[in-house]
């Protein structure tokens, strides 16, 4: 249960809709519980954050062309200062909007990784297990990702502020 954090992060940010995220993650558990003879007892978390991306991507499978592209209700990124002004806290808020619309807009190979990597904390050797490629891949990806974003902040007026 202390990886149900990370489970339900990832599932957000790969379904792009909190409501859709909780169904993957249930769905998920389902698994997990049904499979856990299969768990040899270490890296727990990337065990199952490899099972919400497994079902992710069979629901995807089942719904080929269906992906949802709602954003996520929510504070996923938003940063809070108990020494903020209105001001300093909306401009904060705008931030946190334009950022995460950028990474929702990245495509899902890409986003995986980024938030495996800069959301969860996953090692390079964690996320390519759980997204069963290559580390060169892994980096690659990461690399491409954050190219990406830095250009679509580019060209917003935010990314000079980020």
């Amino acid at each position: 249960m202390p990886c149900l954090d990370a489970a339900h992060n990832l599932a957000r940010w790969l379904t792009r809709n909190d409501h859709d995220a909780e169904d993957l993650v249930q769905e998920a558990m389902l698994r997990a519980f049904r499979y856990f003879e299969s768990f040899r007892g270490e890296r727990g978390r990337q065990w199952l954050l490899t099972i919400v991306r497994s079902t992710f991507y069979t629901r995807l499978e089942k719904n080929r062309g269906n992906e949802l592209h709602e954003p996520m209700n929510g504070e996923a990124l938003e940063i809070a200062s108990y020494e903020a002004g209105p001001e300093e806290m909306a401009q904060r808020h705008e931030t946190a909007l334009v950022l995460r619309n950028a990474i929702e807009e990245l495509p899902l190979e890409f986003r995986e990784v980024l938030v495996l990597r800069e959301f969860e904390g996953c090692s390079y050797r964690e996320i390519a297990d759980t997204v069963n490629v290559p580390i060169g891949t892994v980096m690659s990806r990461l690399a491409r990702a954050r190219e990406h974003l830095r250009l679509r902040l580019a060209t917003t007026e935010m990314g000079a502020h980020l």
